[in-house]
């Protein structure tokens, strides 16, 4: 017989032994003298009637099965539930007992008391047992951990951290601001003060680390949480935020490092999952640029709403493997198709929505770094803008019922080519959505930075810190909007569900961010300190460049939407007749590489746009900021 197998047997063995040997048990606490001779017929009967309907619900609840060594909560439910069937029956053994079979009414009862402690004992007892050896096999110091937060994300890890001593970590209480939990307990833990006790408590109960329990709580306060524990000489880390939580469970496994993004993380934005699911589930999906940052993002969460399918369009043929593989390993049930293509050449995107017929087309694909775009006018042109028109006319063609472009506020009164041409394929966008039949939907969604998207400041600062500094700011006031990558996404699938055809959707960034004080907060999180261990120089705006982004023109404004963290801007669009003049035009220059004349062009369709001198030339790529 496998070992597996006869441990199964021995566990069905032992809860038969202890659930039978619990109806004698009952008789005697009841009686006095159990060997009166009615009251031990009926001590026979009880057992002998019972014991078929306890095999018979261990098998059917499968009890024997229940993993010992982890025995939790559901375990003990599901424990309570057989046991208070069995009583059920011991009462229906009493009321069909024939005369000389003696049985007292509360015994049943007794015996249900006695049983739930003798199975439940044993089951608790093998896990206290199970986590006192891996304890005792573990090695290293026992680092003591103050956790901040209260709440159910604070008191599940100190759970964890409670069951699983090999980790290391033992929890000495927690820290939280609500008068309602002052002094309360939870796992035998104590709530011991606010989080401004922190430094006091610290010391007194001579802690190691500070541990951020709180996935909703705001940068601000974040940051303030990781400020006293450097004031206390605390090692500090973090469970994820709410973005990260995508399941109930949380294990010690989730405990990171403090990074940018807990720093500056905002007021969770609770999405309207209804909305989003009417318009994905049971669709074909398309998503252009789906190995890059944004587009990868939109994959994932796309595949939570039960689409009939996801098609993966990109021109890096590695990262769009690795969403793939990604994507099949998290989600077997959805099928996937990687193709690789480049959204400039019409005739394979005419034969990929041929094939595939998406209902629903994400585009993220785009050229957007600033300065390499100042460079290289005429793929701005042909990529941004030529890519987005083949999109829209296939779209309309093949029947897409929503058709979402990823825009940025680099397209709002922009002072660079790859803002302008954003700005254009808005005008594409917009124009589409007038054209569109009955059922269609083109819409954009523009918003800021994305923190850790691909050619975002935050990478190429840490390479500067990992070399030793400086770490180099264009311009101390310069100022952008950020949100993390999981946010941005998510409005964007927000915002393909309103259908308002034509419109650009705006994002509420909250407030911008100084590039100066980015760059000081990732040399902190380093555990070094600006102007001693690193310096910050200043290089000066190069050309393209704004010192602050703006995700409105003057002349457009907002209106309300449905949903709070997202605007609709005023419709601003372009003619038909003299947008496809215009575009043309441009499309000539940008063939014949004419920078200066693209340049004129693009300001002709776009009377806020403004460019500085022509910047011919290689730009490093450590330089572009996003």
């Amino acid at each position: 017989m496998p070992a597996q197998d006869r441990t199964l047997t021995a566990k069905l063995a032992t809860d038969l032994l202890l659930w039978t040997s619990a109806t004698p048990l009952a008789f005697a606490f009841r009686l006095d003298d159990v060997a009166a001779g009615e009251y031990a017929r009926g001590l026979l009967l009880l057992t002998v009637l019972l014991l078929p309907a306890k095999f018979a619900l261990e098998l059917r609840f499968a009890l024997y099965r229940q993993t010992w060594e982890k025995a939790g909560v559901r375990d003990l439910y599901s424990l309570a539930v057989v046991v208070g069937l069995v009583t059920l029956a011991g009462y229906a053994v009493i009321g069909f007992a024939p005369d000389g079979f003696a049985i007292p009414r509360s015994v049943p009862l007794i015996e249900a008391m006695v049983a739930f402690l003798l199975l439940g004992g044993v089951r608790l007892g093998t896990r206290m047992a199970s986590e006192h050896q891996r304890g005792r096999r573990s090695v290293g110091k026992v680092k003591r951990v103050l956790i901040v937060g209260a709440g159910e994300a604070g008191t599940m890890i100190a759970r964890e951290m409670l069951r699983h001593p090999e980790a290391r970590l033992h929890p000495v209480g927690f820290l939280d601001d609500s008068p309602a939990k002052r002094r309360a307990r939870y796992f035998g833990l104590e709530v011991l003060g606010k989080i401004d006790d922190a430094q006091r408590i610290a010391r007194l109960l001579n802690v190691d680390e500070l541990l951020i329990a709180m996935p909703s709580a705001s940068g601000p306060v974040v940051r303030e949480i990781v400020a006293a524990a450097r004031a206390a000489g605390l090692s500090h880390r973090i469970i994820p935020g709410i973005y990260e939580l995508l399941s109930g469970d949380l294990s010690i496994s989730a405990i990171r490092e403090v990074n940018l993004e807990d720093l500056l993380r905002r007021e969770p934005v609770r999405l309207d999952t209804t909305e989003i699911s009417a318009y994905l589930a049971g669709r074909t999906v398309l998503v252009t640029g789906a190995g890059g940052s944004i587009g990868s993002e939109i994959v994932r969460q796309v595949a939570g709403f039960a689409p009939a399918a996801v098609v993966l369009l990109g021109r890096g043929e590695n990262s769009v493997f690795l969403i793939e593989q990604e994507m099949r390993r998290v989600h077997p049930e959805i099928p996937i198709h990687p193709v690789i293509a480049d959204v400039r050449d019409a005739e394979k995107l005419a034969e990929v929505f041929g094939r595939f017929r998406p209902h629903v087309v994400f585009h993220a694909a785009a050229h957007k770094h600033v300065p390499l775009m100042e460079a290289n006018p005429d793929q701005a042109v042909f990529n941004n803008i030529g890519g987005t028109r083949n999109l829209v006319d296939l779209a309309r063609e093949f029947g897409a019922e929503r058709f979402v472009n990823v825009s940025t506020d680099k397209a709002v009164n922009p002072t660079s080519v790859m803002g302008a041409t954003k700005r254009v394929s808005e005008f594409l966008v917009h124009d589409a959505g007038r054209r569109a039949d009955a059922g269609q939907s083109f819409v954009s969604v523009r918003f800021g930075n994305v923190l850790g998207s691909r050619g975002s400041v935050v990478p190429f600062f840490q390479a500067q810190i990992a070399r030793g500094g400086p770490v180099t700011v264009t311009h101390p006031e310069m100022r952008r909007y950020f949100m993390t990558i999981p946010e941005a996404a998510g409005l964007v699938l927000q915002a393909g569900g309103m259908g308002d055809n034509g419109a650009v959707y705006v994002l509420d960034m909250g407030e911008p961010v100084r590039i100066e004080d980015l760059a000081r907060d990732l040399i902190l999180l380093s555990g070094l300190e600006p102007g001693r261990d690193i310096e910050i120089g200043y290089t000066g705006m190069r050309p393209g460049e704004k010192l602050f982004e703006e995700l409105l023109t003057a002349e457009e404004g907002t209106d309300a939407s449905t949903h709070a963290k997202i605007f609709t801007a005023r419709k601003s669009g372009v003619s038909a007749s003299i947008l496809q003049a215009q575009l043309a035009e441009l499309f000539s220059a940008a063939a014949s590489r004419d920078g200066m004349r693209i340049r004129e062009m693009l300001r002709a369709m776009i009377p806020t746009a403004s460019f500085e001198a022509l910047a011919e030339g290689h730009v490093p790529q450590e330089q572009a900021l996003r």
